[in-house]
């Protein structure tokens, strides 16, 4: 299975991004393709944007990354209970060109934070609203207390109990037919 995998930050540091490090690691059966959201990088998406700009090829390459891919692999960052502006972004532009962006890609969303809430409100509404989006998620996880959890010397998650749902929720998506290309 071919997945597209990336951590919705543009962080340098993310922790979203060491965990979708780890976690695509323990997939080797796989072809995984690890993007930077710092390679879409728009101005602010708006209305008069879009007049003055039209469709930005960086728009339409993300739109081609998920086409070429069975399955994606998203690890949410939460600013303020919600998106990161990075994501964000270039969502809304990708969506203006094909408003199903997950193009019915089977779809597995993570999220951490430092914090005990491991950025479960940002994993609600990004399962909530995929499949609207034509996103079929297959499952999800949250690990709290990112830092409590993960060994940095060694990146990995050092809780045994949470490395368990991780392997779960991998298998779960390494056991799932992709979707039927579409036309």
């Amino acid at each position: 299975m071919k997945i597209l995998a990336f951590a919705a930050t543009n962080s340098s540091k993310s922790i979203n991004k060491q965990l979708l490090t780890y976690a695509t690691g323990l997939m080797p059966e796989h072809e995984i393709e690890i993007i930077d959201l710092n390679d879409y990088e728009l101005p602010l998406f708006g209305e008069d944007k879009e007049v003055e700009l039209g469709k930005p090829q960086l728009a339409h390459d993300f739109l081609n990354k998920i086409a070429a891919n069975d399955a994606i692999i998203i690890s949410f960052a939460e600013h303020n209970g919600s998106y990161s502006v990075a994501y964000k972004n270039i969502f809304d532009w990708a969506s203006r060109i094909k408003p199903k962006v997950f193009q019915n890609k089977i779809m597995l969303m993570l999220a951490t934070s430092p914090g005990p809430g491991g950025a479960a409100s940002v994993l609600a509404s990004a399962t909530a609203s995929a499949p609207y989006f034509d996103g079929n998620v297959i499952d999800s996880l949250t690990i709290p207390s990112f830092h409590d959890n993960f060994d940095m010397d060694n990146g990995r998650i050092s809780n045994e109990d949470i490395n368990s749902q991780l392997l779960t929720v991998l298998t779960r998506l390494s056991e799932t037919e992709p979707a039927l290309k579409q036309a």
